[in-house]
């Protein structure tokens, strides 16, 4: 008999530490995974105003998290589309496909949103949406299959490009604020518009928008000052009036917290959290500039932007905790990283700077090939920086297109307020730099222009066609890159610069799923095993 226990005894202690150790590997699997993109959130103006925040946002994430100072995105030409398309998708915008909120359509030469769908009609919007312009699959989409169809998929934000294309293809619903009723919508391409979202739109701006007044939070978000113009004379307040009222909303500080609400909402009544099998929620809120005025104009109202912010992610946080418990869900932080440029006159200043005029520069461009190669509308139209070649006509006269992206790039370089021309073939088939890496990186073959202006820094790029006008800044700006949560994360400061495209593989890692099948980036270390 005592035989036959020490044989048993090594079997039996195998099999408790097996059954122990898949036991532990289980509950490391998140019950639930928030993404949240913060549109302009700036690493220096979070830790500036960390004196008058609460204790639940994010001072918990910074103190508890695990903490990469150091993010950037690997593109240039930083938008919110785009950005968020590389953290679902972990991926570029060559690979997939959103290049920015808008391009030419080049069968048409007119505009495109890049979530534009004729084919799917809108839930309480006339906006007709799907992501068919993002041509790879998403870090949702990847656990949808994973789970076949089980998981619970959602993106939710302020704006439609965000909420769609954070949500990806398999999702059960995207959902944003309809800015010409103030109720929250969605598309038909998730389906019907599920009943818990009916409820939440039960107390919708719609209803409540003339009870909105924006004032400071508190007296210390009132009047504690971070930004060199110094403080208030007196305490703000903005009522949200018009046919722009509910756009103007969605770029207040209020709307962090209705966005929350609607995920708490979500969570709480949706089946998030319901069992074992992982569910994500894509979030995107807002942290930058009121209504289009720069942040000189309103520094007391950016100030309680974020105030209103940390209480929005602190009450986030806790409506998951609540749901699935604090070990079982995992968050991710990040920005879009990019920053609404002020309009200061920099000529005051004696700062180099000018205007650069792209459609007059373009028909400049479309006499100079014609007289070397004959009558012919050879530049067909300008879209932001971009310049589109009419193939057509190359094709007919039976011209080179690299012969006249040549002939193209020399002439602009000579122009006054460019720093750089990049041709379609230089990207494509140039030396690699890093420079030149970021810029390919945020091109895309079926979507971009054939010629890409570098204006100068402190220039103003001017479109004389739509009178849309920016002013070039090439300055990094600094934004963080948290995980917290799920027992899984290891909290630290990082200050190892990293990419955002780690984010999608390094949620698949932890969600033992594959990343997305366009994403060749490594996911992070220092997760628990």
């Amino acid at each position: 008999m005592k035989k036959k226990i020490e044989y048993l005894l090594p079997s039996l202690l195998a099999v408790l530490a097996f059954a122990s150790a898949e036991a532990q590997d289980m509950r490391s699997v998140p019950r639930v995974v928030v993404n949240i993109t913060v549109d302009h959130l700036r690493a220096d103006y979070m830790k500036a105003f960390l004196p008058i925040y609460g204790e639940d946002g994010f001072k918990r994430l910074l103190k508890e998290g695990r903490v990469y100072t150091h993010a950037e995105y690997p593109q240039s030409r930083l938008n919110r589309a785009a950005c968020v398309a590389t953290v679902a998708t972990g991926t570029v915008p060559y690979e997939h496909g959103i290049v920015n909120d808008t391009w030419l359509d080049r069968s048409t030469l007119r505009p495109v949103f890049c979530v534009d769908d004729p084919s799917y009609e809108g839930h309480l919007t006339g906006e007709k949406s799907s992501p068919r312009f993002l041509t790879v699959s998403t870090v949702g989409d990847e656990l949808k299959a994973a789970t076949e169809g089980k998981a619970v998929v959602y993106g939710i934000a302020p704006f439609r490009d965000a909420a769609v294309l954070g949500a990806g293809h398999a999702a059960d619903g995207a959902f944003w604020i309809n800015t010409l009723t103030g109720k929250w919508c969605g598309t038909s391409y998730y389906g019907a518009f599920p009943a818990w979202a009916m409820v939440a739109n039960q107390t919708s701006l719609a209803d409540n928008i003339d009870n909105y007044t924006w004032k400071p939070f508190s007296t210390l978000s009132g009047n504690f000052s971070y930004f060199p113009s110094g403080g208030m004379k007196q305490p703000f307040s903005h009522k949200f009036k018009g046919t722009h009222r509910f756009a103007a909303f969605t770029t207040s500080g209020l709307v962090n917290e209705y966005v929350t609400d609607f995920a708490r909402t979500c969570v709480e009544q949706s089946g998030v959290g319901r069992d074992e099998v992982t569910d994500y929620l894509s979030v995107t809120y807002y942290a930058g500039n009121f209504d289009g005025h720069a942040v000189s104009d309103y520094p007391m109202e950016m100030q309680d932007t974020y105030v209103r912010l940390d209480k929005a992610l602190g009450q986030l946080l806790k409506a998951v905790e609540s749901k699935v418990g604090a070990g079982n869900a995992l968050f991710v932080l990040t920005s879009t990283g990019y920053d609404d440029e002020e309009s200061a006159d920099l000529a005051k200043y004696r700062i180099p700077t000018g205007t650069f005029y792209i459609n007059r520069t373009a028909n400049l461009l479309n006499m100079y090939l014609m007289a070397l190669y004959g009558q012919g509308q050879y530049v067909e139209a300008c879209h932001g920086n971009e310049m589109y070649l009419n193939h057509k006509l190359l094709e007919s006269k039976q011209l080179a297109l690299s012969d006249v992206l040549g002939r193209a790039q020399e002439l602009l370089l000579q122009s006054e307020g460019v720093k750089d021309v990049y041709t379609s073939q230089r990207l494509l088939l140039g030396a690699w730099t890093p420079g030149i890496s970021r810029i390919r990186n945020s091109y895309n073959p079926k979507c971009s222009g054939d010629i890409m202006v570098q204006v100068a820094p402190g220039w103003k790029l001017f479109n004389e066609n739509t009178k849309e006008e920016q002013l070039v800044r090439e300055s990094y700006v600094p934004f963080p890159l948290i995980f917290f949560g799920c027992g899984v994360v290891t909290s630290a400061s990082v200050d190892t610069p990293v990419t955002t495209d780690c984010i999608a593989p390094t949620l698949a890692q932890v969600m033992r799923i594959r990343a997305p099948n366009a994403c060749t980036t490594a996911a992070l270390g220092g997760f628990a095993d």
